[in-house]
């Protein structure tokens, strides 16, 4: 047995367990030549992409394996993400259609799509074949929780590595105590994840079938399904939820933010366990974050004068303020004409996130309101220096060390944030583009907290082509950081982590 740490990383290890995934990835491309066929739309892009994964696949999983340790546990949860991404552009490209035959679109596009992030580059949906648009909903199911799913099962037997996985993604401890073995929590999950893709599925067929969505189609349902449940947001549709009747946007919202909440409570609730979701404080949080910018925004938005009925203005406030804070990005409305005031909201919202264990993206409800308790822990005791009073999360202590991680994690944040606002406008500035910093900051924040669409060129009914390629590449790299908060690449940068 070796001791992590003081052996250097083994790739072989890690790049073999990668292979293990691609092999996986093969059938959901086959399934989608399968859809290509139904609809007599080329083949050849996801079979040949098919064929080259699987034999890479093959490749890297002959390099042999050993104990999976914390170090190749980093680096396999990076270079996944990054072997998915590149993989998911190849049929882009091969179909060369509209603005993904473009190599850094196309690599744009299939990481948006596997980082759950939901920017497009697309600019005409209907010069895209309708396997292609499955596809980008595929990468998105598959990103959400798919992937993590497959990448845990596989490491069954490492209860340790899968164990770290695991926490990685899901930033709880719970879901280790849901089953005896990760294999059997990765089926469970992924179950519950299929579940309530499928029950969206069935509510949008059945609200076209009584007249009140008669635009819905199979095909629509299963491809918002797959966007909706990983909070993600690519839609086949130019007019994203805005296509579809009111009934199919209000029955959109549960699914948003069911995808946003810790699945971990969500299987005690399907358990009929209801109280541990009552019982969370991140829960409750989370419920009251989004209420509240909805009221505000909806305050707003009848202060301007944009909606009269009331319905309306309900209805779209909380569509996109559930929609921008779960970070799956879908629209009702192009709110680039909204009120100063109402855009501000979707802003703040973008910085939010859904709760830990969960689908979502963004800093997420867990960490802020770990920063609430702890401010408000500090104020109290700049009243009684004396006092002992420790940061509790549904009644736990919450560990010091935890909340100096979860500031450093926020302000982490902040500055890359910052630093990739000033990258987006030096860099549109550069090519004689120009973006004004509010839609600079809105595209900073929408592709690292991977929210998806943002303000003016890159709103809810535009798309990310127009920036600069390079713009685009730093994009790719940040939605990619994103995805696996910041930590592990870091990590990955630091010289101890490849010294013994």
């Amino acid at each position: 047995m070796r001791v992590v740490g003081e052996l250097r990383v083994d790739w072989a290890t890690s790049l073999s367990l990668v292979g293990t995934v691609l092999k996986a990835l093969t059938a959901p491309l086959v399934g989608t030549a399968l859809v290509a066929l139904w609809y007599r739309e080329p083949l050849v892009p996801f079979l040949a992409t098919a064929v080259l994964t699987l034999a890479a696949g093959i490749a890297l999983e002959r390099l042999g394996r050993d104990d999976l340790g914390i170090r190749e546990g980093f680096l396999m949860v990076a270079l996944t993400w990054l072997a998915i991404a590149v993989v998911g552009a190849v049929p882009f490209l091969i179909a060369g259609e509209g603005t993904l035959a473009s190599p850094v679109n196309a690599l744009f596009e299939s990481t948006s799509g596997v980082t759950t992030t939901g920017a497009t580059v697309v600019r005409d949906f209907g010069a895209h074949s309708r396997a292609v648009h499955l596809w980008r909903a595929l990468l998105q199911w598959m990103g959400g929780l798919g992937i993590l799913v497959i990448a845990v099962a596989v490491l069954s037997q490492l209860s340790i590595g899968g164990a770290q996985l695991m926490e990685t993604e899901s930033q709880t401890r719970d879901v280790n105590k849901l089953t005896p073995s990760i294999e059997e929590t990765a089926r469970l999950l992924g179950w519950l994840y299929a579940g309530l893709t499928g029950l969206m599925v069935a509510t949008w067929l059945a609200i076209g079938a009584v007249g009140l969505g008669p635009e819905v189609t199979l095909y629509d349902a299963v491809t918002h399904a797959f966007t909706a449940v990983s909070t993600a947001g690519f839609s086949p549709r130019a007019e994203s939820l805005g296509a579809f009747s009111p009934a199919v946007q209000w029955a959109t919202i549960p699914f948003m933010f069911l995808g946003a909440t810790n699945f971990v409570l969500l299987y005690h609730l399907t358990r009929g366990n209801p109280s541990r979701l009552v019982d969370s404080d991140e829960f409750r949080f989370y419920l009251a974050v989004v209420l509240g910018l909805t009221g505000l925004t909806a305050g707003f938005l009848v202060a301007s004068g944009e909606f009269t009925r009331v319905e309306r203005v309900a209805r779209h406030s909380l569509f996109q303020v559930v929609s921008i804070l779960t970070t799956t990005g879908y629209a009702t409305v192009d709110f680039n004409g909204w009120s100063p005031a109402a855009k501000h909201m979707l802003f703040l919202a973008m910085f939010s996130g859904g709760m830990a264990g969960s689908t979502t993206c963004s800093i997420k409800t867990l960490r802020w309101l770990v920063v609430v308790k702890s401010f408000h822990r500090d104020l109290f005791r700049e009243i009684h220096p004396d006092a002992i009073r420790p940061v509790r999360l549904s009644g736990q202590v919450v560990d010091e060390d935890v909340v100096r991680d979860v500031y450093a994690y926020v302000l982490l944040s902040g500055i890359v944030f910052v630093l990739l606002t000033v990258f987006v406008v030096t860099d549109a500035a550069r090519v004689g583009l120009g973006i004004g910093e509010f839609d600079a900051m809105g595209a900073a924040a929408a592709t690292f907290l991977n929210i998806g669409p943002a303000f003016g060129a890159a709103g809810p009914y535009g798309d990310y082509a127009g920036f600069p390629a390079t713009t685009k590449v730093a994009f790719i790299v940040l939605m990619w950081v994103g995805r696996i908060e910041i930590i592990p690449v870091l990590v990955l940068l630091t010289p101890a982590f490849w010294r013994s």
